[in-house]
């Protein structure tokens, strides 16, 4: 992560910064994991002052009928990580993309939550066959929140900004990138080969267009093409969005969107059962009982990246040796686990989820198994083996609690270290001092973290290295996926660490809200189709 990137405290994430939140890092340094519901303390001491204050405002205007959408409403919207500020060129941090991208900010194209591509401010675009020429026609009538219009050569300056500047965020993301240049109405990107994740860079946050020499402050203020605008911004409290009405596509169905954050688990738990919010996402599901039954809401349950990782640092003994990777992962049962936390996970048995490319159900791999756990143990000379699990205190103990026991069946020792996150930075992410650590990966295509030698799992293999630097350049995705398998194979079987399983988005909606999107919740949330019946 460049000194000049600040990074959200709502989330470690490898790279750019994490999804509580960071974002996704491809081809660059390490990266941060997203610890998802870390506590920004600023938030802490306001949060019951935050809930009194929705609970005095309407959810939506006052007159029309019922099963109407009512275009006069503001969304009151619960999230659990808030942005240090609002410079998305620099503030790493998925709680800046999950609040701003679609919403306030576009690019060329865009991404909805399966992974699917669709234009945005291009109006079409071509590749060529040998995927090294990306051609997009800009699209007519476009205008910034400020009024000024949209010129294909803001779209050539944005985009070259971020090539050419190694501070901003996710300039590695067009490092294949030689020339962008615009004739007309028509923008071209030439590739010095191809990049399969080109695509996905230019629908987050290396393709957002800004308005060439626009003097705004990033960091507070912000002037996109969305069909929300920033109203304003009440640090530790709430982000208010309202509807654009300059907006060059379909009108927002909202008038406003109220972003509250609400850090602690507890905290957001109430704000449903008092009524106080009309959707909160990030449901912590070890209390997702708590407001299962609430009246006038349906509890959502959606896909996502996170990976919930127990990381071995496989450059220090005795993890260097891989029969005791192998055996610390065959000794844990993560059907247990899951079980644990109310069934808010799904079984992951490798690097990738599953809407990442290069997916593969790999559970078979290094499955729970105590007693040849053992016997690896033993031939590893390892059978009265003491390990320190360090881990973020965001976490609670259910996970940290089974695996002492489970390791323990098979006559290991695991003492917790729970500690602050900037401590687990510090010594976990950027010192690599630790044994195993635990914290939730929860980038979009983060897989290049195992390629990356220098990342704090200190985990080595050439050939995967190779394979994800040729899924990077293949020509389109599906030849990249069938690389990024055969890649996430070698590392399950590897075992540098165990995937105790994928998170589920539990959010809780009004029955009154209609079109709110449940996958993917805590990156990215399009609100433009969301309505709120009168």
């Amino acid at each position: 992560m460049s000194d000049a990137q600040t990074p959200d405290p709502g989330t470690p994430s490898p790279g750019s910064a994490p999804r509580v939140g960071f974002e996704r890092r491809r081809r660059r340094g390490p990266g941060l994991p997203i610890i998802i519901g870390i506590v920004v303390l600023a938030l802490i001491a306001g949060t019951i002052a935050v809930i009194a204050n929705l609970n005095a405002r309407p959810t939506a205007s006052p007159s029309g009928g019922a099963g109407e959408a009512d275009t006069g409403a503001t969304l009151r919207l619960g999230l659990r990580l808030e942005p240090t500020n609002l410079n998305i060129r620099r503030t790493a941090g998925v709680a800046l993309e999950q609040a701003l991208l679609d919403n306030v900010y576009q690019g060329l194209v865009s991404r909805t939550a399966d992974g699917q591509y669709r234009d945005a401010l291009a109006a079409g675009h071509e590749v060529s066959g040998d995927g090294k020429t990306y051609t997009f026609t800009l699209r007519d009538g476009v205008t910034f929140h400020n009024g000024a219009a949209l010129t294909a050569q803001d779209v050539v300056a944005s985009l070259t900004q971020v090539k050419n500047d190694a501070s901003l965020a996710n300039h590695a993301d067009l490092a294949a990138v030689r020339s962008i240049t615009a004739e007309g109405s028509t923008i071209r990107l030439t590739l010095d080969h191809p990049d399969s994740n080109l695509m996905f860079a230019l629908a987050g946050r290396a393709g957002i267009v800004l308005k060439q020499g626009a003097t705004n402050d990033l960091a507070s203020t912000a002037n996109g093409t969305g069909p929300f605008r920033v109203a304003s911004w009440k640090q530790g409290s709430t982000l208010s969005l309202k509807r654009f009405d300059g907006y060059w596509g379909e009108k927002a169905k909202l008038a406003g969107v109220d972003l509250t954050y609400l850090p602690q688990a507890a905290s957001a738990n109430n704000a449903v059962l008092s009524g106080s919010v009309d959707v909160q996402t990030a449901l912590d599901p070890t209390l997702i009982e708590q407001v299962r039954g609430a009246r006038g809401y349906t509890i959502a349950e959606g896909r996502t990246n996170d990976e919930y990782t127990l990381a071995y640092n496989s450059g220090k003994a005795p993890l260097n040796k891989l029969e005791v990777r192998q055996a610390l992962s065959q000794a844990i049962d993560t059907d247990a686990i899951i079980k644990a936390i109310n069934d808010g996970g799904t079984k992951l048995g490798g690097p990738i989820p599953e809407l990442d490319p290069g997916y593969e159900d790999l559970t078979a791999i290094n499955a729970y198994n105590p007693d040849n756990a053992k016997k690896l143990l033993a031939a590893a000379g390892a059978d009265t083996l003491s390990l320190t699990l360090t881990i973020p205190n965001v976490y609670g103990s259910t996970v940290s609690d089974l695996l002492v026991s489970q390791f323990a069946a098979v006559g290991v020792t695991l003492k917790v270290r729970q500690v602050e996150f900037p401590t687990w930075l510090t010594d976990v992410y950027t010192n690599k001092n630790y044994d195993l650590s635990f914290v939730n990966h929860a980038e979009a295509r983060d897989f290049g973290n195992y390629a990356n030698p220098d990342y704090y799992f200190n985990y080595r293999n050439p050939k995967v290295t190779t394979l994800y630097q040729q899924a990077q350049q293949a020509v389109n995705e599906q030849e990249a996926g069938d690389l990024l398998k055969q890649a996430a194979r070698l590392v399950a079987e590897d075992a540098p660490a165990k995937w105790l399983y994928s998170g589920k988005a539990l959010t809780a909606i009004s029955d009154r809200v209609h079109g709110f999107p449940t996958d993917a919740t805590t990156s990215r949330l399009d609100l433009a189709g969301v309505s709120i019946s009168r």
